[in-house]
C-alpha cells in the first residue's frame, strides 16, 4: 500500500499491536467465534448511520466494521490452520471482483443493470457447483424480513410465487406503518411477528425444494 493509505496501514498496525504479547488481554483472548456478536452489531449501527445519521457518523460505523474485518484477519494470521492476512483476504476479493465483471475487464458486455445481475448468476453457478438450490447459500442468521425478500426472490427464480400477495402500499412510507401496524396487532394478540413469518418462509423454501426436485425429475 502506498502513502494514499497510510491511515489504513496505521490501523492494520494498531490491530496487531493490541494483539500481540504485552497488548490488550482482552484482545488477546478472543475467537472468531466470540467476536461474532460485535460484527453484527457493528453492521446493524452502520445501517442505522447510512439510514439516518451523518457523515461523521458514517466514518465511525464503517470504522467499526472495518475494525472486525482487520480484527478476524490478524486472528487468522496467528492461527495455526489459517496462516492467512488481510493481504491474502484483500487480493482473494480482488480476484473475485474482476471475474464477477467480464463487462469491465474481460470482452462481455453489459448495457443494464438486470445483465449484470444475469452474469453473476451464471458465474456463481459456475464457482460453486456442489450448490443444488437456489436456496444454497442463503444466511440462516438474517432477520426475518430480509430473509422472507431474499427466498422470495429465489423462488422467483424456480416460478414459485406466493400465491397470497396483496397489493402493497403505494410508498416505502405507507408500507412501512402497515408492517408496523401488523406487528403491533400481532403483539396485542400475543404472536410473535418474526417467529410466524421464519415459519412462512420456512414453508416458501419447501415449495422452491419441491420445485426444483419436480424439475430435476
Amino acid at each position: 500500500m502506498g502513502a494514499a493509505h497510510s491511515g489504513l496501514n496505521e490501523l492494520i498496525d494498531t490491530v496487531a499491536l493490541l494483539r500481540a504479547p504485552g497488548g490488550c488481554p482482552w484482545d488477546a483472548d478472543q475467537t472468531h467465534e466470540s467476536l461474532v456478536q460485535y460484527l453484527v452489531e457493528e453492521s446493524w449501527e452502520l445501517i442505522d448511520a447510512i439510514e439516518s445519521g451523518s457523515r461523521e457518523e458514517m466514518i465511525e460505523e464503517l470504522g467499526d466494521v472495518l475494525y472486525q474485518v482487520l480484527f478476524h484477519a490478524d486472528l487468522a494470521a496467528n492461527t495455526d490452520g489459517e496462516r492467512f492476512d488481510i493481504d491474502d483476504v484483500a487480493r482473494h476479493m480482488t480476484a473475485k471482483m474482476v471475474s464477477r465483471h467480464p463487462h469491465v475487464f474481460g470482452d462481455r458486455e453489459a448495457e443494464t443493470a438486470a445483465d449484470v445481475v444475469a452474469f453473476w448468476d451464471e458465474l456463481k453457478a459456475d464457482e460453486k457447483p456442489h450448490r443444488t438450490s437456489v436456496l444454497d447459500g442463503i444466511p440462516r442468521g438474517m432477520p426475518a424480513l430480509a430473509l422472507a425478500q431474499k427466498v422470495l426472490g429465489k423462488a422467483e427464480k424456480v416460478g414459485v410465487t406466493d400465491a397470497s400477495v396483496h397489493v402493497a402500499p403505494a410508498t416505502e412510507e405507507e408500507l412501512g406503518r402497515h408492517l408496523l401496524g401488523l406487528v403491533a396487532s400481532a403483539r396485542s394478540q400475543g404472536l410473535d411477528a418474526e417467529r410466524a413469518l421464519r415459519a412462512a418462509v420456512r414453508a416458501l423454501e419447501d415449495e422452491v425444494r419441491s420445485a426444483e426436485e419436480s424439475r430435476a425429475g
